[in-house]
């Protein structure tokens, strides 16, 4: 063999290492590409709280526009389910519409608030009660209140929704309230839109929910006087609130790192705020 051939010989297998070398860093499980140039590909898999499911949502189409070589999956299932999910590692991401509990601090998660969420208490829209004290809310979710009649409104039984055992809401709304595990209720349902259709389909209905998710159809009522709204959120004055978080374990993917910086980006935030959640940036 001469000279030339040699050489010739040489690059090839150079070059054949090269593309082997190339597929091999396309199969260890890492994202190809960048976000900056949109070229990231890959799926994220998330699941847990029904309350985050529209925002998640939202920012995973968002982040998805900017890289179409990526997938990002939203699944329910509560914020214990979210929690346990990512400690697992059955999910890239838990999300729970609260903190970690104090028995839950120990799994390894690290927390990443997203967004801040108003809890509303809200009533059929033909009940004349447009307002309560968070006394009187603790009092009728613990059954010491039983009839409209004792806070201003009609002489009819008070219908009290409740959210599952687990769920994010209830969890937030019985801590800060200070009545957890004390609360008694007519229904015991296990996702947001449900405590809306029945509460918005029985004039004596009362239940709490995700600022986000009220709607003309239920009337969300003012607690102490100070009536809920993201501007109120944002200052403090209307106490009902709790955070979004998302929770991962361990070293974050890059591709997880890359959908967290969109969350965190101006865009990201903005479509918190579309939301009508309180962006945390």
């Amino acid at each position: 063999m001469n000279r030339v051939s040699r050489i010739i010989l040489s690059l090839m297998l150079a070059l054949a290492m090269l593309a082997s070398l190339t597929a091999c860093a396309g199969q260890d499980g890492k994202p190809d590409g960048t976000a900056a140039d949109g070229s990231l590909k890959g799926k994220i898999v998330t699941s847990g709280s029904t309350s985050m499911e529209d925002i998640m949502t939202a920012l995973g189409e968002g982040f998805t526009a900017a890289n179409p070589g990526v997938q990002v999956e939203i699944q329910g299932g509560g914020s214990s389910t979210g929690v346990k999910n990512a400690s697992d590692g059955i999910s890239d991401i838990g999300n729970a519409s609260r903190s970690l509990k104090d028995e839950e601090k120990s799994l390894g998660l690290t927390e990443h608030v997203i967004a801040i969420d108003g809890i509303a208490v809200v009533v059929n829209s033909a009940n004349a009660v447009t307002g309560l004290t968070s006394t009187q809310v603790a009092d009728i979710f613990t059954g010491k209140i039983t009839n409209w009649q004792e806070v201003g409104g009609a002489d009819a039984p008070i219908v009290v929704i409740l959210r599952e055992a687990g769920s994010g809401t209830r969890d937030g709304f019985e801590s800060i309230l200070k009545i957890a595990d004390q609360c008694v209720g007519s229904q015991e349902v296990n996702e947001t839109g449900i405590v809306k259709s029945t509460v918005a389909g029985n004039v004596n209905a009362i239940g709490y929910l995700s600022l986000g998710k009220a709607s003309e159809t239920v009337h969300a009522l003012a607690i102490d006087g100070v009536a809920p709204s993201e501007a109120t959120v944002k200052d403090g004055s209307y106490t009902l609130q709790r955070p979004f978080t998302c929770l991962t374990k361990g070293e974050e993917s890059s591709l997880v790192k890359a959908f967290f910086e969109f969350i965190f980006s101006p865009d990201g935030q903005a479509m918190v705020a579309q939301k009508g959640y309180v962006p945390v940036k």
